[in-house]
């Protein structure tokens, strides 16, 4: 048990955790602002265009509601969320590397052109066919 405990305390303090701790109550908070988005300003908007509100549309079948509208709202809210956290990640991403160089691959092998074996890039002579190189 005391191991179990060990590993799961090294688990919870890892930055990663933390970081993700972090994100996901800062979602929390922008979830709010997306859904007031969409219900107040992106739906209307939808509406003007078709000439009706689309979040108040409800399809009956017998005494049970439909609520086609709010789905798409939701869709609309989910779309906007996806499309929100793939150009914050994108930008984490790119900062992430601004500072960093590219490392640079040292060549070290060619091949020979006589029977297309990999020889060291100083090689005079193939080691494989025994071809003469330039």
């Amino acid at each position: 048990m005391k191991k179990f405990i060990s590993e799961f305390k090294e688990f919870a303090i890892r930055g990663s955790v933390v970081d993700m701790a972090v994100g996901i109550v800062v979602g929390g908070a922008f979830k709010g602002i997306v859904d007031s988005l969409v219900k107040d300003i992106i739906t209307p908007l939808v509406g003007i265009i078709a000439n009706q509100d689309l979040s108040d549309k409800v399809f009956m079948i017998g005494d049970v509601a439909i609520k086609y509208g709010s789905f798409i709202s939701a869709i609309i809210n989910f779309a906007l969320m996806a499309f929100v956290i793939f150009i914050i990640i994108k930008f984490i991403n790119k900062i992430k590397r601004f500072g960093k160089k590219e490392e640079a691959v040292v060549v070290t092998t060619k091949i020979c052109p006589f029977c297309k074996s990999e020889i060291p890039l100083e090689a005079t002579r193939c080691a494989h066919c025994t071809s003469v190189l330039e």
